[in-house]
């Protein structure tokens, strides 16, 4: 039984998203996805002015003449959400966790998606792939989605980005758009796993981020609680050296990460708690028109 509480959190979800896309959003989304794919249709014969370099060598040594391929733009996509739902996400010092976070983003997206009738599906996972929903069409099935994160009882509190990762090389048929949403707090390496999904398919991060991550305020010795390992550290946050040398290397953890996302040719946004996703998601998305156009 779903609560009131619940509901309502959703359709507010809905409501809000829906206006972003219809106002701001949709735009953005549809001309940087436009013409991503193409179909085969079938071969006609060479006329001067095509494009040599869709010649059918095939069939044109059958035919004993040049022949072309002729191929019409594929405009419906498949979006596939692999959503971070470990304990890390339970996390943030804005109004908002990372875990609303993430599920804002994937709102506007998911119904950006479903209005351009693009197949909407989700891949919620921790230290193990947890709950995969096929990708279908329509505004239910996206309400479905939400409402699986909402309620999803994580069996696990770890983060494995490599199984999830693999779980969709194999789960995926069709060429998909895969926006991996998490905050990448994860010390296996990635980079063989994602090498192998975006050769297959187009994918992009969302790298979740909290500002208390870059910078902690001189509060004296202090608790921090570990969701994912259920432990406890004291922090003693007027340690300026200490602070500094923890900044640093988080800093160097998410250099070494976008370095790793640029050599697979992973495009990559990064969305901090507190801060208007909205605007980053657009600024992306027209960033990534304008490179796709050259």
């Amino acid at each position: 039984m779903i609560s009131k509480d619940i509901l309502k959190r959703i359709k507010k979800i809905e409501i809000t998203a829906k206006h972003l896309v219809n106002t701001e959003l949709q735009g953005e989304y549809l001309s940087s996805f436009k013409g991503r794919g193409i179909e085969f249709t079938e071969v006609r014969e060479y006329n001067p002015g095509d494009d040599v370099r869709v010649i059918d060598w095939n069939v044109t040594a059958r035919m004993n003449a040049p022949y072309i391929k002729t191929f019409i733009e594929e405009r419906e996509m498949q979006v596939v959400f692999a959503a971070d739902l470990s304990g890390s996400l339970n996390f943030g010092t804005r109004q908002t966790l990372k875990s609303g976070l993430m599920l804002d983003f994937t709102a506007a997206l998911a119904f950006a998606a479903a209005i351009n009738s693009d197949r909407v599906g989700l891949l919620g996972f921790t230290s193990v792939p947890e709950k995969y929903i096929p990708p279908k069409k329509g505004k239910k099935h996206v309400l479905r989605i939400l409402r699986e994160i909402v309620y999803h009882e994580n069996k696990n509190k770890g983060t494995d980005i490599s199984a999830a990762i693999m779980h969709l090389v194999h789960a995926l048929k069709k060429k998909s758009t895969v926006f991996i949403v998490s905050d990448f707090l994860d010390d296996k390496d990635i980079s063989e796993p994602l090498k192998i999904l975006s050769h297959r398919h187009e994918v992009i991060a969302a790298v979740l981020r909290d500002p208390a991550e870059y910078e902690v305020p001189d509060m004296g010795i202090v608790p921090f609680f570990d969701p994912e390992t259920g432990q406890t550290q004291w922090v003693d946050t007027s340690d300026t050296a200490g602070k500094s040398k923890a900044l640093k290397l988080q800093r160097a953890k998410d250099d070494k990460l976008f370095r790793l996302f640029r050599t697979l040719g992973v495009d990559y946004i990064k969305l901090e708690c507190g801060r208007p996703y909205l605007n980053e998601i657009v600024s992306f998305f027209k960033k990534r028109e304008k490179r796709l156009s050259r």
